[in-house]
């Protein structure tokens, strides 16, 4: 019997599995792989290293209980698996499309070792090049962009698997304990990971949360987002069930905007795949080299409490609010000056969430240098504090050394006589 290989990649789940329907529908028996590749664990914020045990441990039992098996290999992603279809006789493997240069290359090389290459949609909604302008290539503007996805109809959401038949005799490989690799430090309170968790969470955030996201999503205090980022990062989540489930539901709309943004950077990404390392739309603008305000920056102690605090939740919990990272990023870029890849940088080497096309897409839009049509936005982090948690609660929660300021005068300590003698004055003018 010819058998047939799975590659898992960011699409760590079985609900709604393109991939892998399509090659348990072959009638096959199918081999579900996931490498453990050391030069992209290397790149990994420790965050998500840490995650990806929980979430593998999750996926293999998932698959043994539709009578499969997760086989996890370490080594170089081609090369194993190459050496998995000798092993085993498979000559296609089936993979869940990218839109990074590192899935262009790793689809390319299979290409090249001999095996036939499947790729299918289930990173987005809408697959990034099912949507083109008129011109052809890409949108480079959300609004005609969101016109379009809207109008474009959806695949069908699909179940998951009555079963997955692996073949006998293949060592199925462990799943280490722990993994000593990656970047930036470790957050203090890891959240459970694993398709199981995420769809606990997804259950929870339409019964509970959906309705209120259009009035509460700008809530720092609240914090009233769906905290389903790192499940659609990972692909624990499929993003089109989750838009499914949500669009004709009280809050929907909103938050399916919200799908339909990420989707925006995956089409702009895949059209660009420097997003990361060049400016989208050179500005030449003239950046600072600044290590102390960076370090300030990225410790969160600029003297600012909206920024600080940002930033440190971002380090206590490897997450941080959309707001607060635009605040943050506007700062870092806008009043500091300094290059947005020092910040996208920090971001991807903390972030649970950490997403290349959204992660690099968004700190471009704050720089000016990516898809905003207004490039010299101004971005008072002031305002925004003043907006966004009037009484000053968000940042008493991350920042302590303000927590005896009442109210809004915890947004500018420097204004108060009561001001902690242990926070620092603020490196730059933050507005008024």
């Amino acid at each position: 019997m010819a058998h047939t290989i799975v590659l898992f990649t960011q699409d760590l789940r079985l609900h709604d599995h393109p991939a892998l329907d399509a090659a348990s529908r072959e009638g096959e028996t199918v081999l579900p792989v996931f490498v453990l590749d050391p030069a992209l664990l290397r790149r990994s914020a420790r965050n998500r290293v840490r995650a990806l045990l929980d979430i593998l441990n999750d996926l293999r039992e998932g698959l043994r209980s539709l009578g499969g098996d997760l086989v996890v290999r370490r080594g170089d992603t081609v090369t194993e698996v190459a050496a998995l279809a000798r092993e085993t006789g498979a000559d296609t493997v089936h993979v869940t499309e990218g839109v990074t240069r590192t899935a262009t290359n790793r689809a390319e090389r299979l290409r090249e070792a001999g095996l036939r290459v499947v790729s299918h949609p289930g990173l987005t909604v809408v697959p990034p090049g099912d949507v083109t302008p008129a011109s052809g290539d890409h949108y480079k503007v959300f609004t005609p962009y969101l016109r379009a996805w809207e109008a474009h109809p959806w695949r069908s959401v699909l179940p998951e698997p009555a079963e997955v038949r692996s073949p006998d005799g293949v060592d199925p490989g462990k799943i280490p304990a722990r993994l000593d690799e990656g970047r930036g430090s470790l957050a203090e309170r890891p959240l459970a990971m694993g398709e199981s968790a995420a769809r606990q969470r997804l259950c929870s955030w339409l019964d509970s949360g959906l309705a209120d996201y259009p009035d509460r999503h700008d809530d720092l205090p609240a914090g009233a987002t769906s905290h389903l980022s790192a499940d659609l990062r990972f692909g624990c989540l499929s993003p089109l069930e989750a838009a499914v489930l949500a669009r004709d539901e009280p809050g929907g709309a909103e938050f399916v905007r919200q799908l339909a943004w990420r989707d925006f950077h995956h089409q702009v990404t895949a059209a660009f795949p420097d997003m990361g390392v060049r400016d989208y739309r050179p500005r030449d603008t003239r950046w600072r080299d600044d290590p102390a305000a960076l370090k300030a920056w990225k410790e969160g102690r600029t003297g600012v409490p909206i920024v600080d605090a940002g930033m440190r939740q971002l380090l206590r919990e490897g997450f941080m609010h959309n707001r607060t990272r635009m605040i943050t990023a506007a700062f870092l870029t806008r009043t500091l000056g300094v290059h947005w890849r020092a910040g996208a940088e920090h971001f991807a080497d903390h972030l649970l969430d950490g997403d290349v096309a959204n992660n690099n897409g968004n700190w471009q839009w704050v720089a000016g240098t990516g898809n905003d049509t207004r490039p010299n936005r101004a971005f008072n982090p002031l305002r925004q504090a003043r907006r966004f948690d009037p009484e000053g609660v968000y940042v008493r929660r991350y920042v302590p050394e303000v927590a005896e300021l009442p109210g809004r005068a915890a947004h500018t300590p420097w204004d108060s006589l009561l001001g902690p003698d242990d926070y620092p004055p603020p490196i730059a003018s933050p507005g008024s």
